[in-house]
């Protein structure tokens, strides 16, 4: 006799949808497939068995007061997250002064507000070894279109020969060229007291002559406009600048050397400003400002705890041509770094030996034929050896890369990209480059599924890399984000397949890996909001996070890293309580990430060695600080079934 199945509840109302369906083919067949598809979708991706094998996704509730325009997102020594805005790429914020920090705290579900003292919006940052995050650079000023500009600008340099005192201008000042045309500071500006030195000279005899004193004016840069518009005040020949309010000696002493002045499109322009975030205090402690300002950088950690500070556009909006720089946490100063130009938002990762590996990747900023090239930057010799055998060179604007877990094995990995500028070009070339071995050349690697640019990509404590996102076409245009998701495997060189994210992500988003193990995306901000490019878009801000497999297949059941110490020497061992000890696989040392425009050099994954005793773990640190540079890390330990604990907060160094 057959058996019979009363239908659930929940199999009724899917069966009454059916239905509906069926009724609604009869009056639009496509839309009616549409909803059935939409439908199945959701059926499908919320079965146990999906997200065992493909992971899931899920929306995070944000209260209305704490949505933002997510462009930099850290992850803290805290387990907290900060999203920084600044003016958000909104000019109209930028006006109003309304800067934006939001705190998010993923254990708690709860978010917080941040005073925002500067406009960090396209700025800097990394990772202190205190835990503090230092940022740097941000905006000055909004760019002005060719079709937008109606007064002249450039830049103005402002020469001070007094050698008692600095020279203060405010915004506003007033400078006056020969012909009587005059232009406005649009910053205030301080030029240092001029140098004074003593020449000493001898008489044939061999007495001393009376002493000279040799005064060399100093300067400083200023980004000036014509009080009146039109073309009438473009200048082209060099001229000096009286400045109008000084007399008498004062004016004798100070004066303005004109730059080319001009009708073209005026750029973004960076701010010297800079910041330690305390993430226990959680707010912006002031520091030394930069000798640079920048707008568009790259702020990468050294072995030994300093900062370097590469590329940027500065206080005139002119990309920077190799003045770079570098932040002392001890004395909170900054000092002169190497000269190397790069395009702005270079992608730098620290190797083995404290030489610098760029794989071309940047973001932004720079002529197509200037500092694109792959190569091995040491910074100490200030010396430069290409890396040559990557293909799509012309398409490296906006492409991911990384330092492949584990950091031991010193492979970088470049993936995507699209063509300089608004190009439409982008590549589904992935490449890896071998860094330990003499003369490295890039190897190509797997495809992506097609051309992406903006991917974000996220190191995983079972050493895979989680890349999620992206676009086809530049910051989205055409309805092109790309709704796929996957795993990449450096043991076995594949892709593989994860579930579909629901929110599309292209330029100014962002992705980093959570304490528990899960994955957290941010922002984008597409250029338009429709396929025909009629509409413009508007930013992005819901979030998602998404649970890999391996914790849907755990079942909730996964290590717990118990006691043990918050604090291990490079070299040195460190013992921990793990419950089921005999099962675990593997440790990691995690570095929080700090990332923004599809640049994440702060991210590494360095392999522990691991002994296992009952009930306990004990792992051993590298010794080498290129490989640990000093700071706060998340240890995670894997099972034998690829699932990992939560991590332990540990300061390494």
């Amino acid at each position: 006799m057959p058996v019979s199945h009363r239908p659930t509840r929940r199999t009724k109302k899917t069966l009454l949808g059916g239905a509906a369906v069926v009724v609604l083919a009869g009056l639009n067949a496509p839309a009616a497939l549409s909803f059935a598809e939409d439908r199945y979708h959701a059926y499908k991706i919320d079965r146990p068995a999906y997200k065992a094998e493909y992971g899931s996704w899920e929306r995070v509730v944000i209260p209305e007061k704490f949505r933002t325009n997510a462009i930099h997102a850290a992850l803290l020594r805290t387990g907290k997250v900060l999203i920084v805005a600044g003016s958000g790429n909104d000019e109209e914020h930028f006006d109003a002064g309304t800067f934006d920090t939001v705190l998010w705290d993923p254990e708690a579900g709860t978010f917080k507000k941040i005073d925002t003292p500067e406009d960090f919006f396209c700025g800097g940052h990394a990772a202190l070894p205190d835990g503090r995050l230092l940022i740097a650079g941000g905006t000055a000023r909004y760019e002005v279109l060719d079709d937008k500009v109606r007064h002249a600008g450039g830049g103005m340099r402002v020469k001070n020969e007094n050698p008692d005192k600095p020279l203060t201008l405010r915004k506003g000042t007033v400078f006056r060229s020969p012909d009587g045309v005059e232009y406005r500071s649009m910053f205030d500006v301080t030029v240092p007291k001029a140098k004074r030195a003593f020449e000493v000279d001898y008489f044939e005899s061999g007495a001393m002559k009376p002493w000279k004193t040799r005064v060399t004016a100093s300067e400083q840069r200023v980004f000036v406009e014509a009080v009146k518009d039109g073309p009438q005040a473009v200048a082209t020949e060099a001229a000096q600048y009286r400045i109008r309010g000084l007399k008498g000696k004062a004016a004798d002493n100070a004066y303005g050397l004109a730059e080319k002045i001009t009708m073209d499109k005026q750029d973004f322009q960076g701010i010297r400003a800079a910041y330690e975030f305390d993430p226990v205090a959680e707010k912006y402690v002031p520091v030394g400002p930069m000798k640079e300002a920048r707008w568009y950088p790259t702020l990468v950690g050294l072995e030994d705890g300093r900062v370097l500070a590469v590329s940027g556009l500065d206080d005139v909006g002119e990309i920077l041509n190799g003045d770079n720089e570098i932040y002392d946490p001890k004395t909170k100063k900054w000092s002169k770094g190497p000269f190397r130009y790069f395009p702005t938002y270079p992608a730098l990762f620290l190797t083995k030996g404290g030489k610098l590996f760029y794989p071309g990747a940047n973001a932004g900023y720079g002529p197509a034929d200037k500092g694109r090239v792959p190569g091995l930057w040491d910074p100490g010799k200030n010396t430069f050896t290409a890396a040559g055998g990557l293909t799509d060179t012309d398409e490296l604007e906006t492409a991911a890369s990384l330092m492949l877990p584990p950091v031991q094995d010193q492979k970088v990995m470049v993936l995507g990209g699209g063509g300089v500028g608004e190009s439409r070009k982008s590549t589904a070339r992935t490449a890896i480059v071998d860094l330990a071995k003499d003369s490295p050349v890039f190897q190509r690697g797997p495809d992506l599924p097609q051309g992406t640019r903006y991917l974000n990509s996220v190191l995983m404590p079972d050493d895979t890399v989680f890349t999620t996102g992206g676009s086809r076409d530049y910051r989205g245009r055409g309805a092109s984000n790309i709704l796929k998701a996957q795993f990449y495997d450096p043991a076995t060189n594949v892709f593989t397949r994860a579930a579909d994210p629901t929110v599309g992500r292209n330029y100014h988003s962002e992705a980093l890996l959570l304490p528990d193990g899960r994955v957290a995306t941010f922002g984008s901000d597409s250029l338009y909001g429709d396929r025909a490019n009629t509409r413009l878009g508007t930013f992005e801000q819901r979030m998602e996070v998404y649970t890999p497999p391996a914790l849907h297949r755990s079942k909730g059941v996964r290590p717990v890293i118990g006691k043990g110490p918050e604090s291990v020497a490079r070299g040195g061992s460190a013992t921990y309580a793990v419950e089921g000890s005999e099962r675990i696989a593997a440790a990691r040392l995690m570095r929080p990430s700090a990332v923004t425009h599809t640049t994440d050099v702060e991210q590494r994954s360095i392999e522990l060695g691991l002994k296992k005793t009952a009930g306990k773990v004990t792992v051993t640190v590298p010794k080498d600080r290129t490989l640990v540079p000093p700071g706060w890390y998340m240890l995670f330990v894997t099972d034998t079934q690829g699932t990992p604990s939560e991590a332990k907060w540990v300061r390494a160094g």
